[in-house]
């Protein structure tokens, strides 16, 4: 064609099916005859570009060479693209539930099929609560039918939601003072399906929100909480407390286990008369404590719903989704022989440490059968044979907790009246005899104090030890049998602590103890130095 510029003789076309040529003026022709006189090679190279287009010919038929040509793949219709989603709309109400959504576009040629997926998406809003004495949402869609005629009834009615209906989608709407309902159409997008139900009805069905907040969407989250996660960044911890039943025949408290924060999917079961109990951060009982036993029902705490069941044949749970917001005990009132308490929880891992150290029989939360009682003084326990009377039920057990967590109040000296100058140990010979004496010699940091009766209970981050007779953990409660700041020790700040293992009478107790006059200084790296070499004036004793 005029005009056309080919960088090859090849390219003109020349051997195109349904191309005329004319075979007197032939540019392939006659540079074909300067080739045959040419050299051999020349000639090889001529017929080696020359014999595929020989072989199919000009109309796609068989030539002489007695091939077939090659069938032509005709290119399936595919699908359409989507563009991007658009923008989410505004929220279908402007409290308590409620949906959006969003759009896109399919653009196909015509030859292609539609695109895969929908063309539009919904998704939970993110809204508070409404104010108390709010219209719901279905309710007010049923009054705006209020005094309006349906049908060929002149009649004006006064509706309310009717939800007995097959279709929960439907605007159902009951009649005042009459035994019919009639149907609205459908109810709004973003209307609960029911009122005991958070699923959402979009375009007439009821749909559930997956952890992406997407309607209809199947995404889960895992045990860690993690949406479409594969459980990697929790711990499962499941084991069975079958600590032996006192010695003493004493029937009271004891602990069984502390959950951490953080803890999701609890369950702890028993199959005993024993009664399982539950004690927060602060030490107050919320589930069966101070002798007393609740109804099963529902209860909030920690920041999550925990389920308390009790059945005739002596099964006991506690079950919560969590997460829980604070620390959690539980506790047992023993009435007989333990037969084993078994609990799991998941736990994010960076907090899985504090279970590893929990596993020290040191670490032991207060228990309510024996009170801490300064030094010395006798200890009085109720009498084995009679045990409190723990079958009574509280009348009309809340099964909601209103009681809002109250953090110990802080106690200072003159409180109590029997605080006096509190003694600190000085010098080399004391810092040896303390040395000596004492079960256990670390530095730790003080993460949290609390008064506790007339204890004082120190949470702290154990550093490094320089002597201890005893297994102790990274994380271990100190106790101190006074209320009066002696030894003072700051929150927050690392001490040299010198302590002694005490158990009391009927073992159900076996904790750090931290005496008046025990030694407790600042830590530094003098005192570090001077600690080093203390350990061969004491006489030789298995160290652990």
């Amino acid at each position: 064609m005029p005009g056309e510029n080919f960088a090859d003789p090849f390219d003109a076309g020349l051997w195109r099916r349904g191309t005329e040529r004319h075979l007197g003026h032939d540019p392939i022709t006659s540079g074909a005859l300067s080739i045959w006189s040419g050299s051999p090679q020349m000639v090889l190279l001529f017929v080696w570009l020359t014999l595929p287009c020989a072989v199919q010919g000009t109309d796609g038929r068989t030539l002489g060479l007695g091939l077939s040509p090659q069938p032509r793949l005709k290119r399936q219709p595919g699908h359409g693209t989507w563009t991007h989603w658009g923008a989410w709309s505004a929220c279908s109400s402007t409290c308590g539930d409620g949906a959006s959504f969003r759009t896109r576009r399919c653009i196909r040629f015509p030859e292609e099929e539609m695109c895969k997926g929908k063309p539009r998406q919904y998704r939970v809003c993110e809204l508070d609560d409404c104010p108390p004495g709010s219209t719901p949402f279905r309710a007010m869609q049923c009054s705006l039918y209020n005094g309006k005629p349906i049908s060929e009834s002149q009649t004006p009615y006064q509706w309310v939601p009717f939800h007995g209906a097959p279709n929960l989608c439907d605007l159902n709407c009951l009649a005042v003072g009459h035994n019919f309902y009639y149907t609205f159409g459908r109810v709004l997008d973003g209307t609960r399906c029911n009122p005991d139900s958070r699923d959402l009805c979009i375009s007439g069905r009821c749909l559930r929100a997956g952890c992406d907040g997407i309607m209809g969407s199947d995404a889960q989250a895992d045990a860690c909480g993690v949406c479409n996660g594969k459980n990697e960044s929790c711990v499962f911890v499941q084991q069975v407390f079958r600590a032996a039943f006192p010695t003493s025949g004493f029937f009271g408290y004891k602990n069984v286990t502390r959950i951490p924060a953080g803890a999701r999917h609890i369950k702890v079961t028993d199959r005993s008369r024993n009664y399982l109990a539950l004690m927060n951060a602060n030490q107050r009982y919320v589930i069966n404590g101070d002798w007393a036993i609740d109804w099963p029902g529902v209860y909030e705490v920690a920041g999550t719903k925990v389920r308390y069941a009790r059945t005739a044949d002596v099964h006991e749970s506690f079950e919560a989704t969590g997460p829980t917001q604070e620390d959690l005990s539980v506790m047992v009132l023993f009435q007989e022989h333990n037969s084993g308490i078994e609990y799991q929880f998941w736990l994010p891992r960076e907090q899985f440490h504090h279970v590893q150290s929990d596993a020290s029989p040191l670490r032991q939360q207060q228990t309510r059968e024996v009170e801490g009682n300064p030094a010395g003084e006798p200890r009085h326990f109720p009498q084995a044979t009679t045990a409190p009377p723990v079958q009574k039920v509280r009348g009309a057990a809340k099964k909601t907790s209103q009681e809002a967590p109250v953090s110990a109040p802080a106690r200072t000296p003159n409180q109590l009246g029997k605080c006096r100058r509190c003694e600190t140990p000085k010098g080399k010979s004391q810092r040896i005899q303390h040395y000596c004496q004492s079960d256990f010699v670390f530095r730790a940091q003080i993460l949290a104090k609390h008064y506790i009766g007339v204890e004082t209970r120190y949470d702290v981050q154990v550093l490094h030890t320089y002597r201890n007779r005893f297994i102790i953990g990274r994380r271990e409660f100190i106790w101190v049998s006074n209320t009066c700041d002696c030894p003072l020790l700051v929150e927050r700040r690392e001490y040299v602590l010198m302590a002694r293992q005490h158990v009391n009478y009927e073992h159900t107790l076996n904790r750090i103890l931290l005496q008046r006059g025990s030694y407790a200084r600042p830590w530094s790296p003098r005192e570090d130095l001077q600690l080093r070499d203390v350990s061969k004036h004491c006489q030789p004793s298995r160290v652990l």
